[in-house]
């Protein structure tokens, strides 16, 4: 199991969110994302997760050239969320070198169209789960997908998904804990390996996470505790060593 830290942005900074609530976004605004992707990077992490938040409300405006700019200058795995609901989308974030997709909104109402572009594109798609009591919900977490996390499980396999990011909603931002219980029914349900998402509080989650996995949750993502310095990520990462782009086909 690795480590993967975050980097939510939304107009240009690096910002967590409380369950998603845009109005209660903390801003960090020490921290601009290209340096703190840098610093990642020196720290020993091989694999960054982005989430692009104005593209994820799509409202039009994005933070894709912020994104260009951390792909051109860290070299490691990255993994890009937020508003990808288009081929046009994906070819655009692809192009640019972006390693692994994270569709969750056209994942939820359209997965054939997820299927259409595994189909075109190889193994770069990460299925986004992002449930609140179970239901699947998009559009920056506001509107209902429609279906549950364990029926999204089940599609994200049958779509030929990669792997499967698993976001607690009520998790998520508040530093309470991960839901290892859920993730780990959707990561058996899905038969794929997971990523989990939302409530790491520090140390002990990871290692709780990685003890308790069956090696099914093979990640976890941490944003909030890495800005308020409630892990040591570089001690984290020695325990956990990253795999290299080429040694993770999730």
């Amino acid at each position: 199991m690795i480590i993967i830290p975050a980097i939510d942005i939304l107009n240009g900074g690096c910002v967590r969110l409380l369950r998603g609530d845009y109005a209660a976004a903390t801003r960090y605004d020490a921290e601009d994302p290209v340096e703190r992707a840098r610093a990642f990077f020196a720290a020993g992490v091989r694999r960054i997760h982005i989430v692009d938040l104005d593209a994820a409300r799509g409202r039009g405006s994005h933070n894709r050239e912020i994104i260009r700019r951390i792909r051109r200058e860290v070299p490691c795995v990255i993994q890009v969320g937020g508003g990808i609901r288009t081929e046009e989308d994906v070819a655009e974030l692809l192009d640019m070198g972006v390693d692994r997709l994270i569709p969750g909104t056209v994942f939820a109402k359209d997965p054939g169209l997820v299927a259409r572009w595994v189909a075109r594109y190889g193994g770069k798609f990460i299925a986004g789960i992002d449930a609140r009591d179970g239901k699947v919900k998009t559009s920056g977490w506001t509107k209902s997908g429609g279906l549950s996390d364990l029926e999204a499980a089940k599609t994200a396999a049958d779509v030929g998904a990669c792997s499967i990011v698993y976001t607690n909603i009520e998790r998520d931002g508040t530093l309470e804990g991960p839901d290892i219980r859920r993730t780990l029914e959707v990561a058996r349900e899905a038969g794929l390996p997971v990523i989990l998402s939302g409530g790491v509080s520090g140390d002990g989650d990871v290692h709780q996470t990685a003890r308790l996995g069956e090696g099914r949750i093979v990640a976890a993502i941490t944003g909030k505790a890495v800005y308020e310095g409630r892990l040591d990520l570089a001690s984290l990462v020695r325990l956990y060593p990253q795999a290299p782009a080429e040694g993770a086909p999730w």
